[in-house]
C-alpha cells in the first residue's frame, strides 16, 4: 500500500472510530438542521428515544472532539462549532445516498414508528396543503400500539409530534392501520384509496379533509409507472369517512 493510500485510510478509520455510531451523527445532524438546542430539546427531538445517559455521553464526546460547544448556565444550549458545521453537508449527503441505494428497513420502522411520520412528511405535496393547519393523528399497530401526530399547513414544513398539538377538533384526520400498511403508504408503495377500499386503512374525521387526503401526498410509484390511461377513480382517489 502506498504511503498516500495509508494516510487516507488512517484518516478514514479515525473518523469512523470517533463518529461511527448511530447517535453521534444524528446529534450533529439535529444541531446542524435545527440550530442550537438545550439538552431536553435534543432528547425529545432525536428519533429512537435515546436515553439521557447515552445522550450526555455522546455530547461530552462531541465536545471533546471540538465539534460541539455548550454555553454557560443550567439552561445552556449546545451548538455546533465551525468543525461540526463543516461535517453537516457530509451527513446530509448520506441521506441522499441511502434514499437512492439502500432498501427500506421495515424492522427499523417497526422498532421506531416515529420514522414513518418523517417519511410521510417527505411525501407531502406542499402546493396542495391547506391554509389552515391540518393534523393527521396516526395510530399504528404491530404487536404494540404507537400514536403520533403530523401537522400540515401551507407555507410551513411538515412536522411530527409525540404529543397531541391540541388544535381544533375539526382540523383532525384520524388514520388507523397496521404498521406495515403505514410503511407502504409513507414510502409510496401503496395507494391511499386502495388501502381504504381493502380495509387495511381506516380514515375518518371531517369528510372534506378525509376526501382531500390523497391529494396531499405524492402519488405512489405504482400509479406513476402505470402505462394505461387513468380512470376517473385513479385520477382523484377519494377516501370516504366511515359511516
Amino acid at each position: 500500500m502506498a504511503s498516500s493510500d495509508f494516510n487516507g485510510y488512517c484518516g478514514f478509520t479515525k473518523a469512523i472510530e470517533h463518529l461511527g455510531d448511530r447517535w453521534t451523527l444524528l446529534i450533529v445532524r439535529e444541531l446542524g438542521v435545527f440550530g442550537p438546542q438545550g439538552f431536553n430539546a435534543l432528547a425529545a427531538g432525536l428519533p429512537g428515544r435515546i436515553s439521557r445517559s447515552v445522550l450526555a455521553d455522546r455530547l461530552r464526546r462531541l465536545e471533546d472532539l471540538g465539534l460541539v460547544a455548550r454555553g454557560a448556565g443550567r439552561t445552556a444550549q449546545y451548538r455546533l462549532t465551525d468543525a461540526g458545521a463543516d461535517l453537516v453537508p457530509t451527513i446530509l449527503s448520506l441521506r441522499g445516498w441511502a434514499d437512492a441505494w439502500l432498501p427500506d428497513d421495515p424492522a427499523m420502522a417497526l422498532r421506531d414508528p416515529a420514522v414513518i411520520l418523517a417519511w410521510l412528511g417527505e411525501r407531502v405535496q406542499r402546493s396542495m396543503l391547506p391554509e389552515e393547519a391540518v393534523v393527521l393523528e396516526v395510530t399504528m399497530r404491530h404487536g404494540t400500539e404507537y400514536r403520533g401526530w403530523l401537522v400540515l399547513q401551507r407555507g410551513a414544513d411538515p412536522y411530527g409530534c409525540i404529543e397531541d398539538p391540541m388544535l381544533e377538533e375539526s382540523r383532525y384526520v384520524y388514520l388507523e392501520a397496521g404498521t406495515p400498511v403505514m410503511i407502504g403508504l409513507a414510502r409510496g408503495h401503496r395507494e391511499w384509496s386502495r388501502a381504504v377500499q381493502d380495509g387495511s386503512l381506516r380514515a375518518y374525521g371531517d369528510p372534506r379533509l378525509v376526501r382531500a387526503l390523497p391529494s396531499l401526498f405524492r402519488p405512489s410509484a405504482g400509479r406513476r409507472a402505470a402505462a394505461q390511461p387513468a380512470t376517473r377513480a385513479t385520477d382523484s382517489p377519494v377516501l370516504a369517512a366511515p359511516r
